[in-house]
């Protein structure tokens, strides 16, 4: 048996070949970032050492805590193993990587295996083929065409990570909130029913002075609207608990028959947020994180369409074995091989190429856009929840200023009705203050508690 030799011209082709790969690689355009001019400071909380707002792969950590409830604890995690909105945003990311992986696959050689065996017949003669060859091809990525598709895919799933926080945080944001709320309705319920218990000592007075003869009809069912007007909002009260039972519910991922939350009492306080916060925690926002790594990825594309103008250069080799008998088939004689450098080039596409170009710079404008939109976003949303806690906390003071000068309004109206000198009519007035009073009091707290979450969210995640 004879050793199959490549000729010379053969050896010089394959050496210019790798010439010319070692020394014509492209590489994919660097990524810029957006610039966009930012304030040095919060309009409602200044913010030293302010800087531009850049996506940062930091630990948020459960910033929930802060408000020590155990069973908010607990319901996190929950949501954290079960709810389905997460689960879809880990399978994109998932979907994303894979992505990425088939991308890659672009810069390494494809190889094949070929079995055959065929039999033709022209006239009377007939002829059997019997084949076995195997083949490699490599696209040599000159003008990183396959680097800038590899690159866009990478930025890519990095944005789908940074999805998959947002809607993480977005998910704890809004379960603290359900949450909370929830526990609003509870102090309503507790409140209303206090109420209740009050008006029926009202109603109970009342019967007893008609009887004496002090007191009117009137007087009597004026108690008893009051009273059924109370009963009836702690049935509203109930059934607005209900509901965020339920949605709490679904976002831990459970049907709304597999949770019961026993009643608890409110936060005595509200947890405080610095108003000097860092810049780096409006960087950490992951939506601010996604925009940039698809401006990130439209650039990659720009790339990969400007590299489809230029001819691509393929090396392909393949070698095998091919009989007329299958006896024969493993003999010397019936070995075939062939290798060989490609070059293909399209003449003309009647502007398909730079169609595609001016479409991937379009697409590159426009992630720049969304990017510096969501900036800007991100910045408003911190100012507003700024705002909305100073001022809440303000109007919480003055609605618990507003609630003691109701209950001593109502304290003088009985004493003046016991007296006689007053109709009950304006014991009711004073009643209806108190109890609108304590509800206000009640929803501002409850205000507050979401306004703290908004703002956690809007940093990020935990300061």
């Amino acid at each position: 048996m004879k050793a199959i030799s490549c000729s010379g011209s053969a050896l010089r082709a394959a050496a210019l070949l790798l010439a010319t790969l070692l020394v014509g690689c492209a590489t994919p355009p660097a990524h810029v970032r957006p610039q966009l001019t930012v304030p040095a400071a919060y309009k409602e909380g200044p913010a030293p050492g302010w800087q531009a707002a850049r996506p940062a792969d930091l630990e948020r950590g459960a910033w929930w805590r802060v408000f020590d409830d155990a069973r908010l604890d607990a319901l996190m995690a929950d949501a954290e193993a079960n709810n389905q909105d997460l689960r879809r945003a880990q399978a994109l990311v998932r979907q994303a990587r894979a992505a990425t992986d088939a991308a890659r696959a672009g810069l390494y050689p494809s190889l094949g295996g070929r079995a055959a065996a065929t039999r033709s017949r022209q006239g009377r003669a007939t002829a059997d083929v019997f084949g076995l060859e195997a083949s490699a091809a490599w696209e040599a990525d000159l003008w990183g065409r396959v680097a800038s598709s590899v690159a866009a895919a990478e930025a890519s799933e990095r944005a789908s990570e940074a999805d998959l926080a947002a809607v993480r945080l977005s998910l704890q944001a809004l379960l603290a909130q359900s949450y909370h709320a929830l526990r609003v309705a509870d102090a309503q319920r507790r409140l209303l029913a206090e109420t209740i218990a009050s008006y029926e000592r009202a109603l109970k007075l009342t019967r007893d002075r008609l009887a004496a003869g002090v007191a009117t009809r009137a007087d009597v069912a004026q108690a008893e609207a009051q009273l059924k007007g109370a009963e009836a909002q702690r049935i509203e009260a109930a059934l607005a608990r209900v509901k965020l039972e339920h949605a709490i519910a679904l976002l831990s991922g459970r049907a709304p028959a597999e949770l019961a939350l026993a009643e608890t009492a409110l936060p005595a306080e509200v947890p405080a947020v610095p108003a000097g916060l860092p810049s780096q925690l409006l960087e950490r926002r992951p939506d601010v994180a996604a925009a940039e790594r698809r401006v990130e990825a439209a650039n990659a594309q720009v790339g990969a369409a400007r590299a489809a103008s230029f001819p691509t250069l393929t090396l392909s080799a393949s070698g095998g074995l091919r009989s007329g008998r299958l006896a024969d088939l493993w003999s010397l004689p019936n070995r075939v091989w062939s290798l060989g450098p490609a070059l293909a080039a399209s003449l003309f596409d009647g502007g398909a190429r730079a169609a595609a170009q001016a479409q991937a710079a379009a697409a590159w404008d426009a992630t720049v856009a969304s990017y510096r939109q969501t900036v800007l976003e991100a910045i408003a949303e911190v100012e507003d929840n700024l705002a909305a806690l100073s001022a809440l906390a303000d109007e919480e003071r003055v609605q618990r200023e507003a609630l003691a000068a109701a209950r001593t309004a109502l304290d003088i109206a009985t004493l003046q009705y016991k007296a006689g000198t007053v109709s009950y009519l304006n014991v009711i007035v004073a009643q209806n203050a108190v109890l609108q009073s304590e509800r206000a009091a009640l929803d501002l707290r409850g205000r507050r508690l979401a306004a703290t979450v908004a703002l956690v969210k809007a940093l990020g995640g935990a300061w």
